[in-house]
């Protein structure tokens, strides 16, 4: 069977879990050397919090760059993986595994290519 390539994005909020430090980095840590040897887990990140966060919008040719946080978050984006799993349910089921999951949420989207792409 071959693979899909999926986004996952980490999403914290106030009705998750509060972990210890330990055993944060411990399930984490579990989680990459698992995605490691089954080459699941691809590049990822966590990013800075809303403090260090820009909006960019374009109205009316006009460039709007505002400050975060943004008050239309009820969550708050706190980082990305690329996976290759054969299904989305494969991808989540590893991703229960992660921190997140119990901490916050846990999206994951397929990845498609553009429309103009299929046209190639």
């Amino acid at each position: 069977m071959t693979t899909q390539q999926y986004l996952v994005i980490h999403m914290t909020d106030a009705s998750g879990a509060t972990l210890a430090q330990d055993e944060d980095r411990r399930m984490l840590e579990s989680w990459i050397d698992e995605g490691v040897e089954a080459g699941t887990v691809g590049v990822g990140s966590p990013v800075a919090g809303p403090d260090r966060a820009k909006s960019v919008v374009v109205r009316d040719g006009r460039t709007i760059v505002t400050d975060g946080p943004f008050p239309e978050f009820k969550e708050w984006f706190a980082g990305y993986d690329l996976l290759e799993a054969e299904s989305i349910e494969e991808a989540a089921a590893y991703m229960a595994k992660h921190p997140s999951a119990l901490a916050g949420r846990v999206l994951i989207l397929p990845t498609v290519e553009h429309s103009w792409d299929a046209d190639d």
